[in-house]
């Protein structure tokens, strides 16, 4: 008889039975639902207000994300606390996560680049994410990257064809945008540039549904 114990395929039977967001982010520490676990430094949980109104979540953590423990600490996230501001949106008022909590990365040389999780990393991670948006039950949810509309939207989602839209889910309401990380990989500044003002549009259209949501 073999003794080998193969992973659990899902983050479940690591959730806590409180799921209030202190709970939740310790509980996750301790996660070993996916193998991705084993590569990363740490598990990067969400951070933000408690009952935030809007809720951002991109696919993973970064580098810089693995290394300090915060989500949207690097680069993009740099990036994305511009376009917040260019919204009017304050990032201490709203709450920031990830579709999958560990960085899955491979080597280059010294540099440690981003690998894209596959679905079976990011069902294995959904309960995280499910819990979380539980916890603070924002007003809207915006997915950043076609990566984590998917996994709230559906496989069939296409950011190109449904960017900027509002959907009625069982998560509440849901709108996608572009990630910042995929801005700054562009190499044309224009393009940038007008990248920056859609991401900054689609997060204003977020924040008007806050207040209409708010007005009722």
């Amino acid at each position: 008889m073999s003794l080998f114990n193969p992973s659990p395929r899902s983050a479940l039977e690591y959730l806590p039975e409180r799921h209030d967001l202190r709970s939740l982010k310790e509980a996750a520490t301790h996660c070993q639902g996916c193998d991705l676990y084993q590569q990363a430094t740490q598990v990067v949980f969400g951070e933000g207000r408690v009952h935030a109104a809007l809720f951002l979540v991109g696919e993973q953590p970064g580098d810089r994300e693995d290394q300090q423990g915060r989500p949207f600490v690097g680069p993009a996230g740099q990036l994305l606390d511009k376009c917040l501001e260019s919204a009017g949106i304050d990032r201490g008022e709203v709450y920031v996560t990830n579709a999958v909590k560990h960085f899955k990365w491979e080597p280059r040389g010294k540099i440690r680049l981003h690998k894209k999780p596959n679905s079976l990393e990011i069902t294995a991670c959904r309960p995280w994410l499910e819990v979380e948006i539980e916890a603070v039950q924002p007003q809207i949810i915006v997915c950043l990257g076609a990566t984590a509309a998917q996994d709230l939207l559906g496989s069939q989602f296409r950011l190109t064809k449904h960017r900027g839209e509002v959907f009625p889910t069982k998560y509440g309401a849901v709108t996608a945008t572009i990630h910042p990380s995929a801005i700054l990989r562009m190499p044309e500044p224009q393009a940038k540039e007008a990248e920056i003002a859609s991401l900054v549009a689609d997060l204003k259209v977020a924040a008007k549904h806050v207040s209409a949501q708010r007005a009722r």
